[in-house]
């Protein structure tokens, strides 16, 4: 496996991790829908997080989370519609992003909830 896709892995487990430790339940992991996947899909009480995650090595390029683009969250939108209608679910649904970097030899979270509304 290339060393960005191993990254990548560690990124997405760094980040269930931390959405476990807030409370969330994580109910689906790298869910693909026709061109789309969803990197995790957590519940907390009523609402259903949509988690893009996005890891990087550094900073030297910007904040990992800068990287979610227009296309990206069509197709999330397309394929989370689907996943609420497939699954009968009654929640609110929030999009967020969770940027995963390294500095100073540790990695670190950022958590932007409702992120597609800071794009």
């Amino acid at each position: 496996m290339a060393e960005h896709n191993e990254l990548g892995k560690l990124g997405e487990k760094l980040a269930a991790e931390y959405l476990k430790e807030q409370g969330y339940t994580i109910l689906e992991t790298n869910w693909f829908f026709q061109k789309a996947e969803v990197d995790i899909i957590a519940q907390k009480s009523q609402t259903l997080a949509i988690v893009e995650v996005k890891t990087r090595s550094s900073l030297d390029f910007g904040l990992p989370q800068d990287f979610v683009n227009a296309k990206k969250i069509k197709l999330l939108l397309k394929a989370v519609d689907e996943y609420v209608v497939s699954n009968d679910l009654d929640v609110n649904v929030r999009f967020d992003v969770i940027g995963v970097y390294k500095a100073n030899d540790k990695y670190n979270i950022a958590h932007l909830k409702d992120a597609f509304f800071h794009f």
